[in-house]
């Protein structure tokens, strides 16, 4: 189908379609004919919608949000699934209160959720939330599933951070974090 034709069926402008074309945030597998004519290619339709979504920890990384979305756009189309949806939010990992990601998973019309990695949905306990997922015939599709050592130490590093600012304010908590990191592992603590 042309592009033209696609933005006309979805409600948009053919210049808005261009626009992401453009910036490569096409929710469909889109290519360039040697005419030079757009095309969309159709993904398989899942069985409700697909939803990426996206998270960093502080504002200051918003422009990262913005690279992370296209990422996750381009990797769930290489898998034939046409997004329609994207979630951003900028908000901590171990949060519990991401009132996006509630409305996410309190949606049962969003069937498929992309993340481009586990930690980017949440910290800890991803496994469960893809078997709540899963006993309501939906599913998390993780792009990125590699995890490594280095990633839990900065897990328990957040953690432990974390816990050491409620307690002790938020310089006397990242230093103490930081000492007891460095002793954890065996390190000088960069204080």
């Amino acid at each position: 189908m042309r592009l033209s034709g696609w933005a006309r069926e979805q409600g948009v402008t053919y210049q808005t379609a261009w626009r992401r074309v453009r910036d490569g945030r096409m929710p469909v597998p889109v290519r360039q004919v040697p005419s030079g004519t757009w095309t969309v290619d159709k993904a398989p339709a899942a069985a409700g919608r697909v939803v990426a979504y996206c998270r960093v920890s502080s504002g200051d990384q918003e422009s990262d949000l913005d690279r992370q979305a296209v990422r996750v756009v381009e990797g769930a189309n290489a898998q034939g699934l046409a997004v329609a949806e994207i979630v951003t939010e900028i908000d901590s990992g171990l949060d519990g209160k991401r009132r996006k990601l509630h409305r996410l998973l309190a949606d049962p019309t969003g069937a498929v959720i992309v993340v481009e990695r586990k930690d980017r949905l949440a910290r800890f306990g991803v496994e469960h939330l893809q078997a709540a997922l899963a006993a309501t015939g939906r599913r998390l599709v993780v792009l990125d599933p590699k995890e490594s050592a280095n990633d839990l130490v900065e897990d328990m590093g957040d953690v432990l951070r974390s816990l050491c600012v409620r307690l002790y304010g938020q310089r006397a908590g990242r230093n103490r974090a930081a000492r007891a990191l460095a002793a954890a592992t065996g390190e000088e603590a960069s204080v």
